[in-house]
């Protein structure tokens, strides 16, 4: 790991999901070195919380958003010179920061333009080999071609691909010279209940539309068993008050490992993040139903790779209020 050095360490805006994995990473860099983070309204919600002494510099937003209609990927590509921009407008800026606070080494969660050629620029993925429904070598080559940019790779999963969460999205004939499989990041610590307090957890995350869609879903779902007890987590600032479900804000870490561990049965979307978390705290996988955002064919492969690994269950986002709970 880095010793003395003075680092720079960012996270891409889309959900926080990014941003949760990097706080073990920090947890660690920032005992022996300077650590400075960059960013956004979204991510500061984490940064701020885990890490208020740090210094923090504001970056462009991505502001990834879905659609209740249109499948995410054709979302991508209508906002593509957007983003185009925001890249450019990291890069520009990264230089500026570097000689403002003498940087040593740049770390970068999926943010593409945050690279330099003047020092060792790291970049953080569990997606090395994409999935997409359309023109997969092409949009691969796209992928290549910026990570190709930084000097290391650290990939936040098992080398052992026996033991991989993320299966082939970052195993096979990898294409960067220097790659480091970093094994699972999670912020959160196992907590030991003997009795677990809520029937079903529902962790809700990701961009919104879809975000306050999936809510509406499980909050019907919970007035429809109402001799069940449900805890919900979400990144909205939501008030709703029933017997019977009990609604946390943007938990921190220690309230967010206490809540899943005291809940019977988890219902989620498949994001990465989320899985590095229950895998953390040794969440069996059968007890997780993965309701995947729909057309968004990352989460859509995790989830049934872990069903055939796991034994978890998956089900549509179109078929969930069709669901009967246990």
């Amino acid at each position: 790991m880095l010793s003395n050095k003075i680092i720079f360490i960012s996270a891409l805006d889309w959900g926080l999901g990014h941003a949760t994995r990097c706080v073990p990473i920090i947890r660690n860099l920032q005992k022996n070195n300077t650590v400075i983070i960059g960013i956004t309204p979204l991510t500061k919600l984490i940064f701020e919380d885990e890490f208020p002494h740090l210094k923090k510099i504001n970056l462009p937003a991505y502001n990834i958003t879905y659609s209740k209609t249109i499948p995410i990927w054709l979302k991508l590509l209508f906002n593509w010179y957007r983003i185009l921009k925001v890249i450019k407008q990291e890069r520009k800026q990264l230089e500026k920061i570097i000689s403002q606070n003498k940087i040593d080494v740049v770390i970068s969660d999926n943010r593409f333009g945050l690279y330099s050629k003047k020092i060792h620029s790291i970049f953080i993925t569990h997606q090395l080999f994409l999935k997409t429904p359309f023109a997969n070598s092409f949009i691969q080559n796209i992928n290549k071609k910026y990570i190709l940019n930084f000097n290391e790779v650290w990939i936040p999963d098992n080398e052992n691909e026996t033991l991989s969460l993320s299966g082939s999205l970052s195993h096979g004939s990898h294409f960067h010279s220097n790659i480091k499989y970093i094994g699972a990041l999670s912020r959160l610590t196992k907590s030991n209940y003997s009795e677990p307090f809520y029937d079903y957890l529902f962790l809700i995350s990701g961009p919104e539309p879809q975000q306050t869609v999936l809510i509406n879903l499980v909050l019907q779902k919970a007035k429809q068993n109402s001799n069940l007890k449900f805890a919900m987590v979400c990144t909205n600032n939501l008030t709703y008050k029933t017997e019977n479900i009990t609604v946390i804000n943007l938990p921190n870490s220690s309230q967010l490992s206490e809540t899943i561990s005291k809940s019977k049965k988890i219902i989620c979307r498949s994001g990465y993040s989320t899985i590095m978390d229950l895998y953390e705290l040794q969440i069996n996988f059968r007890n997780v139903t993965f309701v995947p955002t729909p057309s968004q064919t990352e989460q859509e492969y995790l989830a049934n790779y872990l069903m055939n690994k796991f034994g978890s269950v998956v089900i549509s986002q179109k078929l969930f209020s069709q669901k009967k709970l246990q």
